[in-house]
C-alpha cells in the first residue's frame, strides 16, 4: 500500500490549496480527485464560469444600451450565445489547467478517482483501473458542497436545474423563474435578464441576500427591480417541473407561474455521502456538516475538514483560508482563520461586498456603534465613468472606534472590499482608514469618506 503524510480529499479551493501548502511545508502530499478536470466546484461549474458570463453579458448589456452617455454610437449589436459560452468554457479549461499544472510543480501525487475511508488511516480510491489503497498519517477532507433542492421540485437537469445548467443554456429563455434570492440565484438571473429574459424570482422570505446588511439588501432590490428583475417575496415554493418545453412553478397563495427554464438556487449542501464516515467514527452535525475542534480536526485523530463541508459560510476564499491553516497547525502547530474578516461579494451591477458585522447583528448582540456611510454619487471616480448607483457603510464600536463591519453597494465593490477586510483584520479603527491617504480620483476614496463620516467629518458629502 502507498504511504503519504498527508492525503487530500478533493481538489477544489481548499483541497488544492491545503495539498500545495503542505507540500511547501515539505510534507509527501497526495490529492484525490474524481474530476477529470481539477479545481472543483469553483472551477468548473461555479464561481468562474458564472464570473465569466457575468463580465461577458454586461459588456453586452451596456453595448446595447449604455455607450451613448459616452459619445459612442453603437448599431448592430447581436447576441452571439455560442462564442459567448465557448469563451466561457476557455477560461474555465484555462484555470483548471493551471491548478493541475501547481499539483505537478510541487510535487504532489494525484490519484484520479472516489475515495471513502478503509480505517482512520487509509482510504481505499475506486480508481479506473480498479480499487486502491493508501494511506496517511494525516487525512484532510474537502469534498466541497451540492446544490440543495426543495421538496415538490422535480429536478431534470435541463428544464428544470441548478445553476450548472444555468451556466449552459442554449438559447436566452423568454422567461425564466429562480427559486432563491441568494448569491447564485440573483447572479445568474443577472446573467439571462441581461440577454433578454424576463426574470422572476421567488424567495421565501420577505427580503433579498438573506444574512447580508438590511439596508444594502434593499438598495439592492430597488436598483435590480429598475433593471427589470421582478421579485415574489414571501413566497414558498411547493412544485416546479417540466411539461415538455415549458415549465410551471406553484407556491402559496399565488397563481401558477409559466415559464421556459427554472433555476433553483435555495443553497447549498455537505458534500459527504459516499466518504464511508460512519465506518470510522466521524461525527456530523444536525446539518450533515463534519464537525470540527480547534485545528480542524475531527471526532477521529488525524482526519480533518475544511471548507464547504464544515461550519461557516460556503466560499471559495474561506475553504483556501481554512486549507492553509490546517496544514500549518498540523506540520507547526499553529494556524488561525478570523471568520470575523472573510468577506462576501455579490457579483451582480451593482456588485455588493462585505465583511465584518452588519447592523443587524450588532444590534441583537448589543454592541453599541457607529455608523458611517457615503454615497458614491458624491465621489469624483464614479460620476467619470458613469457609474454612481450606491454606497459605502462603516460600522465602527461606540467606545473603541474599532471597526466592526464595511458594506458596500457600488461599482468595483468586489475590489474595494479587500481594504476593508485587511483593516478589520488588522483591528483598525475608522480612524486609521479616515487618516490614511487615498489616491484621487479613486473609487477607494468613498470608503475613506465613509470612515470620516463616522465621525460626521466627510469632506465631500
Amino acid at each position: 500500500m502507498q504511504s503519504h503524510d498527508l492525503i487530500v480529499i478533493g481538489a477544489g479551493p481548499g483541497g488544492y490549496t491545503a495539498a500545495i501548502r503542505a507540500a511547501q511545508l515539505g510534507l509527501d502530499v497526495a490529492c484525490v480527485e474524481k474530476e477529470k478536470a481539477l479545481g472543483g466546484t469553483c472551477l468548473r461549474i461555479g464561481c468562474i464560469p458564472s464570473k465569466a458570463l457575468l463580465e461577458s453579458s454586461e459588456i453586452y448589456e451596456r453595448a446595447s444600451e449604455g455607450f451613448d452617455e459616452h459619445g459612442v454610437k453603437a448599431s448592430g449589436v447581436e447576441l452571439d450565445l455560442a462564442r459567448m459560452l465557448k469563451r466561457k468554457d476557455r477560461v474555465v479549461t484555462s484555470l483548471t489547467r493551471g491548478v493541475a499544472s501547481l499539483i505537478k510543480k510541487n510535487k504532489i501525487t494525484r490519484y484520479s478517482g472516489t475515495a471513502r475511508f478503509a480505517s482512520a488511516s487509509s482510504l481505499t480510491i475506486d480508481t479506473p483501473g480498479g480499487p486502491q489503497e493508501v494511506g496517511a498519517k494525516h487525512i484532510v477532507i474537502a469534498t466541497g458542497s451540492k446544490s440543495s433542492s426543495l421538496p415538490g421540485i422535480e429536478l431534470d437537469g435541463d428544464r428544470v436545474g441548478t445553476s450548472t445548467e444555468a451556466l449552459s443554456y442554449t438559447e436566452v429563455p423568454a422567461r425564466l423563474a429562480v427559486i432563491g434570492a441568494g448569491y447564485i440565484g440573483l447572479e445568474m438571473g443577472s446573467v439571462w435578464r441581461r440577454l433578454g429574459a424576463e426574470v422572476v424570482v421567488f424567495e421565501y422570505l420577505d427580503r433579498i441576500l438573506p444574512g447580508m446588511d438590511l439596508e444594502v439588501a434593499n438598495a439592492a432590490q430597488q436598483t435590480f427591480a429598475k433593471q427589470g428583475m421582478q421579485f415574489r417575496l414571501g413566497a414558498k415554493v411547493t412544485a416546479a417541473r417540466a411539461e415538455g418545453d415549458a415549465c410551471t412553478v406553484e407556491s402559496d397563495g399565488a397563481e401558477p407561474f409559466a415559464c421556459d427554464r427554472v433555476l433553483v438556487a435555495v443553497g447549498r449542501l455537505a458534500n459527504t455521502e459516499g466518504l464511508g464516515l460512519e465506518s470510522v467514527g466521524v461525527e456530523l452535525d444536525s446539518r450533515g456538516r463534519i464537525e470540527v475542534g480547534d485545528g480542524f480536526q475531527t471526532s477521529v485523530a488525524g482526519i480533518y475538514a475544511i471548507g464547504d463541508v464544515i461550519r461557516g459560510p460556503m466560499l471559495a476564499h474561506k475553504a483556501g483560508e481554512e486549507g492553509i491553516a490546517c496544514v500549518e497547525r498540523i506540520v507547526t502547530g499553529y494556524g488561525h482563520v478570523n471568520y470575523d474578516a472573510i468577506p462576501g461579494v455579490v457579483y451582480t451591477h451593482p456588485e455588493i461586498a462585505s465583511v465584518g458585522k452588519t447592523e443587524e447583528q450588532l444590534a441583537e448582540a448589543g454592541v453599541a456603534f457607529r455608523k458611517g456611510v457615503f454615497p458614491f454619487m458624491a465621489n469624483g471616480r464614479a460620476k467619470a465613468i458613469a457609474d454612481t448607483g450606491g454606497f459605502v457603510k462603516v460600522l465602527a464600536a461606540e467606545g473603541t472606534d474599532r471597526v466592526l463591519g464595511i458594506h458596500v453597494i457600488g461599482p468595483r465593490a468586489g475590489d474595494l472590499i479587500a481594504e476593508a477586510a485587511v483593516a478589520v483584520e488588522f483591528g483598525a479603527s475608522s480612524e486609521d482608514i479616515a487618516r490614511s491617504s487615498h489616491a484621487h480620483p479613486t473609487l477607494a476614496e468613498a470608503l475613506k469618506e465613509a470612515a470620516l463620516s463616522v465621525d460626521q467629518r466627510a469632506i465631500h458629502f
